[in-house]
């Protein structure tokens, strides 16, 4: 494993830096747009984008793509790889060209296809057309990322989305605050970042990829491997799109309620990105190679063991983090949100959201690594299965809470069904694959949640203390935030440490790679 955690604590510092910057970029979105109605035109316009992409680059075709990945590797060397390479990328060029033209000609006839709405959906619609080109190119960086880390390459990979929200910050907040004119005008600026970003996400790792030898061709030929590829992603976009469209639903509904609830939903969403980015999405990025690569060889007892220590990695960070964002959500807003154009209640909705989401966090997790894990092994109908369980729960629940919570309806509604997504993907996989079960991780899995709580004790009773001091509310928020979190991350590693979890030398090779984590764990030691 100590390559793989090399490659964990690679992926995550640098998701730490993407993360951080995201969060400005968002700031920045906030601080010019508010909660108003042009960014939520623009949060809804990125639905259909977002959709496809998902359907399309990162989620049905990265699974498809890296066993059929890992097999040619095996077979033929990277000589091989770089033949299927092409070939995917050839036939993505052709099937993301068709439909974003066909998309931009759709959505630029919103107001004869729609007549009488109101302005903001026919914003929305010329937003999607200017935004749809970032389907083609980032499903073209998904097929690059993705071949990358079957190479064992993770750093660039890792870098995309750095270059997206350098991009938009750049166009944002230059152009759009001192040459646009308008809130509108602003928005337009906001969109070219996203596409000057997504050529960036495209162009590093396929320059990569040609240094280490790859001669890009066009080829539409139907080798074995590209039909297996196309086999395995029908059922796959099938539960992509399933949660996909449970995911813009909840942004339509969130739409329609006022102007600012897509925008709260929009926000809050990308708070919680940065604990799911920094390490869940992490491990599961250099642990699925590794367990795909043992399902290939039918080493069913090594894929059980990686799977395990990559379930155990992401709870040990995400457990508390879920509850330190729960405690401190409303601080946390503030310190990031309350500028500009947000207001003092527009704060306190979006902190009362991410307490709520954040319940879901640790669920939310490990169910990444555990869909891949299916994948893994080819199997892409049971996650079908079991995502639209979770369309149907999501959407009965939201239906009857809107009516009374509104938008908090709607964010309680997706908790519950991610909840009882990892419950049935649980027990779906050890049906699968009886090794892998959660058993083995009881122990660890009580550790964590022991700490959690000593670690929330402190943390609430901290906060306490501080809104008894009677400094200002900006101070409190820093003050909170600065010292809180450290100490709560220092308390919670040291009882951790004192239960001897599982595992403590994996752990700690990981967090020591990561700048502010790697201070806070020595600190603990």
């Amino acid at each position: 494993m100590s390559k793989s955690l090399k490659d964990i604590g690679v992926v995550s510092l640098l998701t730490v830096v993407s993360r951080v910057l995201g969060l400005l970029r968002d700031s920045i979105q906030l601080a010019i747009f508010g909660a108003g109605w042009v960014m939520s035109a623009f949060t809804t316009a990125n639905i259909a984008p977002n959709l496809f992409r998902r359907l399309l680059a990162e989620g049905s075709m990265t699974a498809a793509f890296v066993p059929a990945l890992q097999e040619e590797l095996h077979a033929n060397g990277k000589e091989g790889t770089f033949r299927l390479l092409s070939k995917v990328v050839s036939w993505l060029l052709v099937i993301t060209g068709a439909l974003v033209l066909l998309a931009m000609a759709v959505f630029s006839q919103s107001r004869l296809f729609l007549p009488s709405h109101e302005d903001k959906w026919y914003v929305a619609a010329d937003l999607t057309v200017i935004l749809f080109p970032y389907l083609a190119l980032i499903s073209l960086s998904a097929a690059f990322s993705a071949t990358l880390n079957v190479l064992q390459r993770f750093f660039e990979p890792a870098l995309s989305p750095i270059w997206l929200n350098l991009s938009i910050i750049a166009a944002l907040g230059g152009a759009g605050l001192y040459v646009a004119r308008s809130p509108i005008g602003a928005i337009h600026w906001l969109c070219a970042g996203w596409l000057l970003g997504g050529f960036f996400q495209m162009a590093v790792p396929a320059t990569v990829l040609i240094v280490e030898g790859w001669r890009p061709r066009f080829d539409l030929g139907l080798s074995p491997r590209v039909r297996e590829i196309a086999h395995l992603m029908t059922p796959g976009i099938l539960g992509t799109a399933i949660y996909q469209i449970n995911f813009s639903v909840s942004r339509l509904l969130a739409f329609s309620i006022d102007d600012a609830s897509a925008t709260y939903l929009y926000a809050i969403n990308r708070l919680m990105e940065f604990p799911i980015g920094v390490f869940a999405v992490a491990v599961s990025t250099v642990i699925y190679p590794l367990i795909a690569g043992h399902a290939v060889k039918r080493d069913f007892a090594a894929m059980a063991g990686d799977f395990q220590k990559g379930i155990r990695l992401i709870l040990v960070i995400n457990i508390p983090a879920a509850a330190g964002l729960a405690l401190l959500s409303g601080p946390i807003v503030r310190l990031i949100f309350r500028h500009g154009q947000v207001t003092q209640v527009a704060a306190h909705e979006m902190g009362l959201l991410l307490a709520i989401m954040a319940i879901g966090l640790p669920f939310f997790s490990v169910v990444n690594l555990m869909v891949r894990a299916f994948y893994a092994v080819k199997d892409t109908k049971t996650p079908v299965r079991v995502a639209m369980a979770d369309f149907v729960i999501n959407i009965a629940v939201s239906l009857v809470l809107i009516r009374f919570l509104g938008v908090v309806g709607i964010v309680m509604a997706s908790t519950t069904a991610i909840i009882a997504q990892a419950v049935l993907l649980e027990r779906a996989l050890v049906r699968r694959l009886p090794r892998m079960h959660f058993a083995p991780l009881l122990p660890s899995i009580g550790k964590v949640a022991l700490s959690a709580a000593v670690m929330a004790g402190v943390v609430a009773g901290g906060w306490r203390g501080l809104q008894g001091l009677g400094l200002g509310g900006r101070a409190t928020d820093a003050i909170a935030i600065a010292g809180l979190i450290p100490a709560g991350a220092v308390t919670y590693g040291l009882v951790l440490w004192r239960l001897r979890i599982e595992g403590r030398q994996e752990i700690g090779a990981i967090l020591v790679r990561v700048p502010l984590l790697g201070r806070l764990f020595r600190s603990a030691l």
